[in-house]
Parts: structure tokens; sequence; C-alpha cells
């Protein structure tokens, strides 16, 4: 998917959902222990998750696991570019960093990426809203309660659902201020951000409050620990079933794209899910 193909996706009301691949180029991922923190590691693995149906790749270069430190532009500038250099040359798929930073997402843009991921929600840093104004490239909204380091600690929400509702409304409102198209805004419920076991549980259950924002909304539970909690499945990359099974209610109810670390089986489900919703294959 080009650049061109996701901006007419983006304004298309009978849009088909998409499929995302993570790619993490770092040392401590919480779901993948650092695998691709090499660059042709990591070019190798995202074109492999192309060939397995990726709509999109998002790239990071700083973990956001709880209890994560926050790492310096500069570095996460060091392990990203050279690999999205190296992806920007197969422009069937889309690229997308995951950042929060406006130099490291400058950088990005430069070398040959065309969305903006910010868990932080233009929160992190006051330059990054304007900057992806001036880029005119689309960007996903992420609500986070406080920060990596600290967000799993005790998070509390009177009404979880509305809550995150009348946050990303508000960042929505806020983007558009800065300049940014309404039609390039993107948002995510942050799952696992921030949130409880209880609170995730309640936010897929009542997804499509959220997406009646008007928004493609961005789903990420892919391997997360509350899954891990229901299905007792201490080890990340064996929650396969579980992320399917969010995966699936996920797109039922209104999800545009899902974040995804298991390509193959879960572009599967999504095709599975559309031909259900449709009645017929293709």
């Amino acid at each position: 998917m080009t650049s061109r193909d996701f901006d007419a996706w983006l304004v298309d009301p009978s849009r088909a959902p998409l499929v995302m691949g993570v790619l993490n180029v770092t040392p401590d991922s919480f779901s993948d222990g650092g695998a691709f923190a090499d660059p042709g590691a990591a070019a190798r693995h995202a074109a492999e998750m192309e060939a397995a149906g990726a709509d999109l790749i998002d790239i990071g270069g700083e973990s956001t696991r709880p209890g994560s430190e926050p790492v310096a532009a500069a570095e996460q500038i060091r392990r990203i570019v050279p690999v999205i250099r190296e992806l920007a040359k197969r422009p069937a798929v889309l690229l997308s960093v995951d950042t929060t930073r406006a130099a490291v997402a400058e950088a990005a843009l430069d070398a040959g990426a065309g969305m903006v991921n910010d868990i932080s929600a233009g929160r992190d840093d006051p330059a990054m809203l304007e900057r992806v104004a001036r880029r005119r490239v689309p960007m996903v909204l992420m609500h986070m309660q406080g920060v990596p380091a600290m967000m799993q600690t005790a998070p509390r929400y009177g009404d979880v659902v509305a809550e995150v509702a009348m946050f990303l409304r508000e960042r929505i409102r806020v983007a558009v201020a800065a300049g940014i198209d309404a039609n390039k805004l993107l948002i995510d419920p942050g799952i696992g951000f921030g949130k409880t076991t209880q609170h995730n549980l309640e936010l897929l259950k009542m997804l499509s409050k959220i997406a009646e924002l008007g928004r493609p909304l961005v789903l990420g539970a892919s391997r997360k620990a509350f899954i891990g909690k229901i299905t007792a499945e201490p080890q990340a990359s064996h929650r396969i079933f579980g992320t399917a099974a969010c995966v699936a209610w996920g797109v039922a109810h209104g999800a545009a794209i899902v974040r995804v670390h298991d390509v193959q089986p879960m572009a599967q489900v999504v095709r599975m899910i559309r031909a259900i919703q449709a009645g017929a294959a293709g």
C-alpha cells in the first residue's frame, strides 16, 4: 500500500480493515526480545511481514513496554533510519514510525516513512503536531494514562470507555487546531497502556463506542500481558490464539487497522471476519 493508496483509504467510508506489522528495532522489546535490533535482521523480517500480508509496517526504536525508560531521539534515529531507508525501496507497503519525538519523526519521514504513530497523542513533544501538520502525513493519536515507566502502577478510571473517548476527541481537536487535516488522523484506545486487565476488556467490549468518534480506529492488543493473564500463557510469542480472538472481535466491532506481531495468521483472521460480514468470499 503506497501513501497515495492509504490517503484514499482514509476517506473511503467502505474501507476494508488493514493489517499493520510490528517491527521493534530495539534491544528490549517485551514481545521479541531484541530479535530485530540488527538492521539486516529487521529488513528481512519486514520483507517477510509484507509477503505475509502486512499493508503497513510500524517501526519503533524505543520500547514502550510497562516499566521502560525513554530513549534519546538520537539513539532512536540511529536504530530506525537505516531500516527505513532499506525498506523504502519496497513501495508496496506503507512505513509508519512509532515515536513520540518530533526529531525522530522528521528523520523517519525523510528516510521514507509515510505515517507517524504517537502513543502520547502529541503530548510528549510540543513540536510533534506542528511537524506532522507541515509534512502533511497521517498520524495515529493513542490514549495512554501516565508514561510507560509508571503507566501500570495502579491505573484508575471512573468510566474507562467514556474517558478514553473524551481524551481522543480532545486530541483530535488539538491536532486539527495545530494544522493537521482531520482526514489524516487515526485513533487508538491504547490497549495495555495504563490499563488493568479489566479496563482492557471493557474497552474491547465497547470498542464500537470508540469507533463512533468517526476516525479510523487502530487496535493494538497483540501478545499483550492481559491476554497472557486470561489464557495462562506467560510467553508473549505463544499468545497467538488470544491475539486472534482480539483481532476478530476488533474487526467485527469497528477496528480499521489491527497492529500485530504475527502477520500471516492475523491477516487470515481479518479476511475471514470480512467474509462473514459480507456473506461472501472475495
